[in-house]
């Protein structure tokens, strides 16, 4: 997909981070842009400020965990649109860290909830739409670093960005097989400047742990060092509309992950014991 201009995105987790910097991103290239969000106020605000560079908007409230909010969510688009162009699956939330076993079902239920089912309603919703419309397209599935080599005490979180990473290869040779015009990327970030240290905000109340999760000290520094060297969620949204642009699956944003990608194919084609990866 080389043309921007007059076509449709859908961006959801649009209202902060990552999805907001792909909403602006996409409003500069002229492109009519759907904002979804579960959060109410963040999402109007998001959408004033992208709404600055005169792009057409909509702003849905969604629940990407849920099927039928997701439909809606779709419905609109096309109802307002006409089309959809490029969907971006990227709501994502943090949390459900510590020991496996220790590791809640109502952390299970919410990230995965989140994560994993909020792409797969993001693909199931959409694809098939622009598949019937015959037009260039193209879908991007956000994972994690933490999707292509597993760290200890962040289970619930890398398996739902693993499933991500799974669910994206497979759409994407899929497409390819079938010569359509719509492909597929998958996006793994590395330390960006987001505020997904603070989705428990968001967190249903019917799934929210007795205990509520302190910060620890490797929690806070990890806070200290996406407020300071994280990269801008701008420049990772330029890297996206490279990727749509060459049909590319992988987008890593750090090449500081490779040697843990490459350690862990290694270890695969050895049949050894993996070195644990320390961090996020």
């Amino acid at each position: 997909m080389q043309e921007f201009e007059g076509r449709v995105a859908v961006v959801t987790g649009a209202a902060s981070g990552i999805g907001r910097g792909l909403a602006r991103r996409f409003a500069e290239e002229g492109m009519r842009v759907v904002l979804a969000d579960v959060e109410r106020d963040a999402l109007e605000a998001a959408a004033a400020e992208v709404g600055e560079t005169g792009a057409e908007l909509l702003a849905v409230e969604t629940d990407v965990s849920s099927a039928e909010s997701v439909d809606a969510l779709a419905d609109r688009a096309y109802e307002a649109f006409g089309a959809v162009h490029v969907v971006c699956n990227n709501a994502g939330v943090g949390g459900g860290r510590g020991p496996t076993q220790d590791t809640t079902v109502a952390d299970w239920e919410w990230i995965l909830g989140v994560n994993l089912w909020g792409v797969i309603h993001g693909v199931r919703s959409f694809v098939p739409r622009m598949l019937d419309g015959g037009e260039e397209g193209h879908v991007v599935n956000t994972s994690s670093g933490a999707g292509l080599t597993a760290t200890p005490f962040n289970t619930v979180y890398g398996t739902s960005k693993a499933g991500v990473v799974a669910l994206t290869e497979s759409l994407h040779l899929e497409l390819g097989l079938r010569g359509a015009p719509v492909s597929a990327s998958v996006l793994c970030p590395g330390l960006i400047r987001t505020n997904i240290l603070d989705a428990e905000r968001n967190r249903p109340e019917e799934l929210r742990n007795p205990q509520p999760a302190t910060e620890g000290r490797a929690r806070a520094r990890l806070r200290e060092a996406m407020e300071n060297s994280g990269t801008p969620p701008a420049e990772v949204a330029a890297r996206v509309i490279e990727a749509i642009r060459e049909q590319r699956l992988w987008i890593l944003t750090h090449d500081d992950i490779d040697p843990w990608v490459r350690q862990r194919a290694d270890s695969i084609l050895t049949r050894s014991n993996p070195s644990p990866r320390l961090g996020g």
